[in-house]
């Protein structure tokens, strides 16, 4: 399986853009929580080593590598939370999570490397969109998990608040004990009302 590599940043960088920014998204696919996206800025003479698709590496890999961009990187993190998400549907909800990753930035980025198919609209800077970009750009596989990293943590504190659903592993996603949760204690504050799962149970209800 190929690995993320530094070749996106490298040619963007000969045709003169010098701050590039990795960006993607978590949380499309739960029923539960806020969508979170991240931008980061590597500096290509400290990348951390074992970059990669937050998918394919271990919850613990995931935090050191968090920890490690924090300090050699500029990192934006930005949040869409679910009633924005209910309003203006998840992509948009996304999308607008990424413009403000990218506005908490240090400094605005002059091109952006957006994971996925389409860019957000309104964006700062120029940008390209690569599809499975966590597998092919370390900026955008950099971006992959501090966004991975800062749902889970949010998650987790959510799960402490409202016990039950399993948050704390499942991370808002439909899993078979979370929707069985949803059955037996009923809709919560952060579930997304938009979702089928979770308007299907409300619209029953009444």
């Amino acid at each position: 399986m190929s690995r993320p590599h530094f070749q996106f940043e490298t040619d963007l960088a000969a045709r003169g853009y010098l701050r590039i920014a990795g960006v993607d998204e978590v949380g499309r696919g739960p029923l539960a929580g806020p969508v979170m996206a991240a931008a980061v800025v590597l500096d290509p003479g400290a990348i951390p080593e074992g970059l990669n698709d937050s998918k394919q590496v271990t919850a613990k890999r995931r935090e050191a590598l968090a920890a490690q961009l924090a300090q050699v990187a500029q990192v934006g993190v930005g949040v869409a939370e679910v009633a924005e998400i209910d309003r203006l549907n998840i992509r948009r909800a996304a999308h607008l999570a990424m413009l403000r990753a990218l506005d908490a930035l240090p400094a605005p980025p002059d091109m952006a490397l957006i994971d996925g198919r389409d860019r957000p609209d309104d964006l700062p800077c120029a940008a390209h969109a690569i599809i499975k970009g966590d597998t092919k750009s370390l900026s955008i596989a950099a971006a992959s998990i501090v966004a991975k990293v800062a749902r889970d943590r949010v998650m987790k504190a959510l799960a402490a608040e409202f016990p039950g659903y399993g948050w704390e592993t499942n991370a808002g996603y439909p899993t078979q004990a979370h929707r069985a949760a949803l059955l037996d204690i009923g809709v919560s504050p952060h579930h997304r009302r938009s979702f089928r799962p979770v308007h299907n149970i409300l619209y029953q209800e009444k």
